[in-house]
């Protein structure tokens, strides 16, 4: 469960960490109203669960209170992702001097919590990682100890923050990770942590994912959730049981197995494509399972190819196969779709596909390939 950016902001401020001054509002007359109050520049931020809002328009600088009242009218109501704005955040504009990045996830792999500190916030992390990895601090921590002083200080030297900065970004990232742990968050993420002209620290952004399966342990942060306000796709991936996860690009990706999406996944990027989601469908995905997850990636109007990826194990590829023809059936393709099997009666399965309405690939790197080219085209 991810809570928006004022109810992860909130529970912030009751750790101790320091926001900047602002209120959540659903009218554009009620944002002039807040910018009034608040008597400075502000920013105007949509409230949604989805990444990339400002590269999207959700997020708008605004001088006096009748500009306020102007941006806010632009960005509610307007559709980020296929999610309708409801509500922006009214907030004082920092006066910035840097920006930083703190934040702390799980490694599934290692089954442990992971400490990430830089001295470049401000923008993704990965694209940090990938250009500037210097300037990142990342450490695996032991989940039964809280983050001691010592450790979040060499986060932060290792992580290039500034040497006047470094004690109050060790605390910071002490709270954040105590928020982390103490309410079984998959991700606490302060990007940016600013430091202001007047040598103030404050979380100019907080995002706070929520364990779904701990929810029954925090049942005050369980009543935040807004179903209505989730990514429409999302909401039905969990309705089908789905493990789904959105993404900014255009080839539609189904498999069998984490492992063996974030493999194809990776392939893609590899010959110059972007994944437009993750989809996982689980072992043993029997011919409904098949049917429902292509009827969810069909409906991402970012989609303009499919590239259903199954290794049979537990799995049986004929099963698949049906499922794929009873999926496609009787309707027009709204985009193409490739198919790969392997494993368990693959061959089977091959002589059971529709061949007349999609295309069947046997190797996975030209799979890949024809789905990135026809996604380029």
């Amino acid at each position: 469960m991810r809570l928006h950016e004022h109810q992860a902001k909130k529970v912030f401020k009751d750790f101790g960490i320091s926001t900047p001054e602002g209120k959540v509002v659903n009218d554009p007359d009620d944002a002039e109203k807040i910018a009034e109050e608040i008597n400075s520049p502000v920013v105007v931020k949509a409230q949604i669960q989805v990444g990339s809002r400002g590269k999207a328009g959700g997020i708008k600088f605004a001088e006096d209170p009748k500009d306020a009242r102007k941006k806010a009218k632009e960005i509610l109501g307007k559709k980020i992702s296929g999610i309708k704005v409801k509500k922006v955040l009214v907030e004082e504009a920092l006066n910035i001097e840097k920006e930083y990045y703190v934040g702390f996830t799980l490694d599934r792999g290692s089954g442990k919590p992971v400490a990430i500190i830089s001295s470049r916030g401000g923008v993704d992390i990965e694209e940090v990682a990938e250009k500037t990895p210097e300037s990142i601090a990342k450490e695996e921590l032991d989940p039964i100890w809280p983050l001691h002083d010592f450790k979040a200080r060499k986060l932060a030297f290792k992580g290039n923050i500034r040497k006047e900065a470094i004690q109050e970004v060790s605390r910071i990232a002490q709270t954040l990770y105590k928020i982390f742990t103490d309410k079984d968050a998959t991700l606490a993420e302060i990007n940016p942590l600013v430091l202001t002209e007047q040598n103030q620290l404050l979380a100019a952004d907080a995002v706070l994912n929520i364990d779904n399966n701990a929810l029954f342990k925090q049942p005050e942060l369980a009543e935040l959730r807004e179903e209505t306000e989730e990514d429409p796709l999302i909401r039905k991936a969990h309705e089908y049981g789905f493990d789904y996860v959105r993404l900014d690009g255009n080839v539609g990706v189904v498999g069998n197995g984490a492992g063996l999406v974030m493999t194809t996944l990776d392939l893609i990027d590899y010959f110059g494509g972007k994944p437009a989601n993750f989809l996982d469908v689980g072992g043993g995905a029997g011919s409904a399972t098949v049917e429902n997850a292509l009827d969810l990636v069909f409906q991402d109007p970012n989609v303009d190819v499919v590239l259903f990826n199954i290794f049979g194990g537990i799995t049986k590829c004929d099963e698949v196969a049906r499922g794929i023809n009873e999926a496609i059936e009787g309707r027009e393709l709204p985009v193409p779709l490739l198919v790969r099997l392997a494993g368990t009666n693959y061959k089977e399965g091959l002589k059971v596909l529709n061949d007349e309405k999609l295309r069947v690939v046997s190797d996975l790197e030209d799979a890949v390939k024809e789905v990135v080219k026809l996604a380029g085209e």
